[in-house]
């Protein structure tokens, strides 16, 4: 189920804001009613949309969305009147943010509600691939160093050594990075795991 967080003081407004999320699938956002509470709620949840109303009564509201656009990978919106609109826009849509005017219709929310949610998946999917190549990387930096032990220690050239690892992973049905681990593990005494 996606999650959403409305950071709003406005008693009528988080009734109409909810009732609208609900309707798009965002069945009972968590409602703060401040940028404190909900930097703290930041830290402790995820949420796929986080929909500040602007001005909060601890401080406006454009800086919480500048933070939660750089620290989740939530979809952030800011409602504003018109006037703080103008002023915010370049600086917020620089950071991720939709800012949207106050009053709206009910098209128009619907719409960036949308937009919002697709940041949210497109950013999810970047941070997967970003994991996916991370964890790829630190694989190639461990066999790379499991062959030059393999070298270094047993007199194997490169290429057997490259055999040798994908020989024993087939052999053993383990990962090229399982068995360079062991060769680390054996060779080298000093070798931290995964490092």
């Amino acid at each position: 189920m996606a999650r959403a967080m409305i950071v709003s003081a406005g008693a009528a407004a988080n009734e109409y804001l909810s009732a609208r999320l609900a309707e798009l699938g965002y069945l009972r956002p968590v409602i703060v009613p401040s940028g404190t509470e909900a930097r703290r709620r930041m830290l402790a949840e995820s949420f796929e949309l986080i929909l500040v109303n602007a001005p909060l009564p601890d401080e406006f509201g454009h800086e919480l969305c500048a933070d939660a656009a750089g620290q989740t990978d939530a979809g952030v919106m800011l409602l504003a009147k018109a006037a703080a609109v103008e002023q915010l826009l370049a600086p917020l849509n620089g950071e991720g943010v939709l800012v949207v005017p106050k009053p709206f219709s009910a098209a128009l929310f619907l719409q960036a509600v949308h937009m919002a949610a697709a940041s949210n998946h497109r950013l999810q999917r970047l941070r997967a691939e970003n994991d996916r190549l991370q964890q790829k990387m630190a694989e190639l930096r461990l066999t790379g160093r499991a062959k030059c032990l393999l070298v270094q220690h047993r007199g194997m050239t490169e290429a057997e050594a490259h055999r040798y690892l994908e020989k024993t992973a087939m052999d053993t049905r383990r990962s090229r990075a399982q068995v360079a681990q062991d060769v680390l593990d054996s060779l080298d005494p000093d070798a931290v795991d995964g490092v």
